[in-house]
């Protein structure tokens, strides 16, 4: 055998046995991940009735999973944000895209819905073609729920301490395709995109991981949902805009 042939063995073996043991080492985090996923107590609010009407759905980041409390998830920081604010979570860990849809149903009229997830879309199966169509679903249940939709995927996975490469660029480039998969299904059914995805050299969860992130690698510390509701108010002016909404009883009738 040629030494060129053995080196090029040798090398793939390598190859093979360093993405066995980044995967080894991503599933062991994604397990402790899952753990503090189901340990969360997601935020809810019922507040004044003449006050704007928030409804969350998506994932463990919408449940809060990372925070210390729930005041200090993404629904909570809003509400504190909002005092007035009426806060429904229909969130659930572990939830995809085609979960989210479930969360959506009824005929409860809001003010506005916050889509928080597409994380396990990312890490799982889920093929382009079948994530465009779940997310379009989505964005039109969700706007027959509220006249203000913003969708918020996560941002580069890719980027986070819990994976490794090779691990790691497959994680960027799915996460890469989700973004752009629901920034064109936001355009076209007049709902809102906040873009957390960032190169490595200018994401601060990068930069930054053991202050934005919680203990798990994966979810957001309470400095780290602080930052998102920065991105949120800064590309969304959610805040803003539930302000100016206000309650009509008038509205809140079923839909039919």
């Amino acid at each position: 055998m040629k030494r060129s042939h053995i080196a090029a063995g040798a090398g793939l073996s390598v190859l093979l046995g360093l993405a066995a043991a980044t995967a080894g080492y991503a599933a062991l985090r994604l397990h402790r991940s899952t753990r503090l996923a189901r340990r969360a107590h997601r935020f809810e609010r019922q507040a004044e009735p003449e006050g704007a009407r928030l409804l969350v759905v998506g994932d463990s980041t919408a449940g809060g999973a990372g925070a210390s409390e729930p005041i200090h998830s993404l629904p909570g920081l809003l509400s504190r944000a909002n005092p007035s604010l009426t806060v429904v979570n229909k969130s659930q860990p572990g939830a995809r895209f085609a979960d989210i849809l479930e969360q959506l149903d009824g005929n409860e009229r809001f003010d506005a819905v916050l889509v928080l997830g597409g994380t396990h879309d990312v890490l799982g199966t889920t093929r382009d073609a079948v994530l465009r169509d779940l997310v379009q679903r989505v964005a039109q249940r969700a706007r027959v729920r509220a006249q203000v939709v913003v969708f918020m995927p996560p941002g580069n996975l890719g980027n986070l301490r819990v994976f490794l490469p090779p691990w790691s660029w497959w994680m960027s480039y799915r996460a890469r395709r989700l973004q752009a998969v629901v920034a064109e299904v936001a355009r076209a059914n007049g709902a809102q995109h906040v873009a957390l995805f960032m190169a490595r050299e200018d994401d601060p969860f990068a930069r930054h991981p053991r202050r934005l992130s919680s203990r798990d690698g994966l979810h957001p510390s309470d400095a780290g949902y602080e930052l998102w509701q920065r991105e949120l108010e800064t590309q969304a002016q959610l805040s803003a805009r539930l302000r100016k909404i206000g309650r009509s009883a008038a509205v809140r009738g079923p839909v039919t």
